[in-house]
């Protein structure tokens, strides 16, 4: 069996198949793309057709889109090498973690993306961020994980347990607490108390050591 993952180290979207890939115990070859090569006729025509990162091979299966990647690798090989279950078997269960993976898409991510892409993304390319962009997305993702207080009441987890739904919110949070966004999450208590169960797991931290995430903030 080889799994070869095409990306970034720094995506978001790269470091969840990472992530999923270590919770189910799987090894892996680990390819960096550049930003022209996933414009190039090759990359589009056998690894992502709109010429996006990340792209996955399972010994000659070749996927693409990071949610897509993460149901195929839980489907086929959950509990083959660990016992840790990101999607659990029964369907009632299954349903409230396909709920908040569609929570987390719809109205988590988005706003987090767009604050992101001011208090790093402009940074990074020696620009100023846009005050009232970045102002506007706190307020829009204020308001969401406003929901996931009263969502996460007497709560660990988004579905109870740790699944998929959780580990997806985990990059993207990780790096806009490092980005000096902290009291988005501190100050709402059954969010903090998520984030920390979600953050601190074993295998995140390995990631976070593993790919030097500390330094890409």
């Amino acid at each position: 069996m080889t799994i070869t993952v095409y990306g970034h180290s720094a995506s978001s979207f790269t470091i969840i198949v990472f992530y999923v890939l270590k919770e189910l115990g799987l090894s892996y070859e680990y390819y960096q793309t550049t930003s022209e090569e996933i414009k190039s006729p090759e990359y589009l025509a056998t690894k992502h057709s709109f010429g996006k990162i990340p792209s996955l091979n399972d010994d000659g299966f070749q996927i693409y889109e990071t949610r897509a990647i993460a149901r195929y690798l839980i489907k086929k090989y959950q509990g083959a090498k660990t016992s840790n279950v990101l999607i659990p078997s029964d369907v009632q269960k299954a349903a409230l973690v396909e709920q908040f993976i569609s929570v987390g898409t719809s109205y988590y991510t988005e706003s987090l993306i767009k604050l992101l892409a001011q208090v790093i993304g402009m940074k990074k390319q020696g620009n100023e961020p846009d005050l009232k962009i970045a102002n506007e997305a706190r307020e829009e993702l204020g308001k969401t994980l406003d929901v996931y207080e009263k969502l996460l009441e007497g709560k660990d987890y988004l579905a109870g347990e740790f699944s998929l739904a959780d580990l997806l919110h985990i990059p993207l949070t990780f790096y806009a607490i490092k980005a000096g966004e902290g009291d988005l999450w501190n100050k709402r208590p059954n969010v903090l108390r998520w984030w920390k169960n979600i953050g601190e797991r074993e295998c995140w931290k390995n990631i976070v050591t593993e790919y030097k995430l500390d330094d890409v903030v």
